[in-house]
């Protein structure tokens, strides 16, 4: 059954369930209201025609006569203690009846009961000795019937009520399913893989929000895919050169083509190629664990500051060669919870990329708040390319003094793994490259 019937099924039940049991409750409850008015009525009436006796008017004998005649209102009068009828307008049968039970069933009784027959009674003392009972009577029927013809008119109310409340509940629940069921085309198009087919659903609230998040899931996975594409091509291309190398001097030692100081220099190519190989193997090893492995990240209380200045001195040989000066400005220390080795790798990849790139001088900025250590590496030199600046942290993504374009890709995921974040720009005003790294305090 589709959500849209089955939102409005529960809805009506609920209703149906909700109107019944008002229902019972307002039928059980209409007919002690309507003994209670009857009985406030029959009051009124026996103290009208007290009223009429004691008044001994003769000009109101017409009414005192058409109270006495009304049939709907019988009227009983009887001594208790002789047990006597004195005057009666209805049956002797029930007459008798009341006076034989009136002490001990019928006094302080609302409904009055004989021979099948149920009676809403008021009774009253009109002598001084209150020996003398009045008793105001009517036919609880005539109550049953209005209280049938309310019951029907409840039912018919409560019908059109029931009916309303479903189209109502129709539109709304039509209203919620639809941005639903268009929400889930959206999905089944991210099954497909049909991310760039993937549109805004319209809705309201709760769904609007997961429209948002669908669509941002399928741009995350279009994205996804293509690093995954793009890192499968790198890759091939950074482990095919190398090899070919390696099997083009190995088949020419082989067959006798390279002989003496050729082949020893193809040995020396064979062993420098395999390691490089080898290292682009080693990096991309640790860029998978570090995405889905706990093993190769080992947190523990460690000062970020001494992994800043640890990485400067062991660039300083690097630097030293190629004539750059690495200045570093104050530095306080600053304590979180982070993998101190590999916070100090990613340090070592950024600063060894700065001193790469810079003419004479690479400036390590630092910046201590209470909850964040910001660290600048700025370097002089020919800025970053504005084509590479957007997937400069992406796999197999290098300059021209490169190495295997994983180092950066590493870094970033290192201090993403320590809930800090990266990011790159070229400086403003002059030529050189900024890289912007954020740790916050974890505890």
């Amino acid at each position: 059954m589709k959500l849209l019937y089955q939102l409005n099924a529960a809805f009506a039940t609920l209703i149906l369930v909700v109107m019944s049991i008002t229902a019972f409750f307002i039928y059980s409850l209409l007919m002690d209201m309507l003994i209670q008015d009857e009985q406030r009525q029959l009051e009124g009436r026996a103290d009208l025609l007290v009223d009429i006796i004691n008044d001994q008017d003769p000009e109101r004998s017409p009414e005192l006569s058409q109270l006495l005649q009304d049939r709907n209102y019988p009227i009983l009068l009887f001594d208790k203690e002789r047990d006597e009828i004195l005057f009666r307008t209805m049956p002797a049968v029930i007459a008798y009846s009341w006076v034989e039970r009136y002490e001990e069933d019928l006094v302080d009784q609302e409904v009055w009961e004989t021979m099948g027959e149920k009676y809403v009674a008021y009774d009253f003392p009109v002598s001084r000795g209150n020996d003398q009972i009045l008793v105001m009577a009517t036919p609880l029927n005539d109550l049953q019937e209005v209280q049938s013809v309310f019951a029907m008119r409840m039912i018919v109310v409560f019908l059109i009520g029931l009916l309303l409340a479903i189209l109502v509940s129709y539109v709304l629940t039509w209203r919620l399913v639809t941005p639903l069921t268009k929400l889930k085309k959206e999905v089944k198009k991210i099954e497909k893989r049909q991310f760039s087919e993937v549109k805004k659903v319209h809705a309201s609230g709760e769904i609007k929000e997961v429209g948002q998040s669908v669509r941002h899931m399928a741009a995350e996975l279009s994205r996804y895919i293509h690093s995954q594409k793009q890192f499968f091509q790198n890759a091939s291309h950074e482990l095919k050169t190398p090899l070919m190398s390696i099997q083009g001097y190995a088949e020419g030692i082989r067959d006798g083509i390279f002989e003496g100081e050729a082949a020893e220099k193809g040995l020396n190519v064979m062993v420098s190629e395999t390691d490089r190989l080898k290292k682009i193997v080693n990096e991309m090893i640790l860029l998978a664990k570090l995405d889905s492995s706990e093993d190769v990240y080992s947190p523990e209380r460690a000062d970020i500051s001494e992994a800043v200045i640890q990485a400067k001195d062991r660039l300083y040989p690097l630097a030293k060669e190629k004539g750059i000066e690495i200045d570093v400005e104050a530095i306080h220390p600053f304590y979180s919870i982070v993998d101190h080795e590999r916070v100090l790798q990613a340090m070592i990849n950024i600063l060894s990329n700065a001193v790469r790139h810079a003419e004479r001088v690479v400036l390590i900025r630092t910046e201590v708040t209470e909850g964040s250590f910001k660290v600048k590496v700025i370097d002089d030199g020919p800025g970053i390319s504005d084509d590479l600046l957007p997937q400069l942290f992406e796999r197999f993504i290098k300059g021209k003094e490169g190495e295997t374009g994983l180092g950066l890709a590493i870094s970033r995921a290192i201090i993403e793994r320590s809930g800090g974040t990266i990011s790159a720009h070229n400086r403003p005003d002059e030529s050189g490259a900024i890289f912007e790294i954020e740790f916050n305090r974890k505890e």
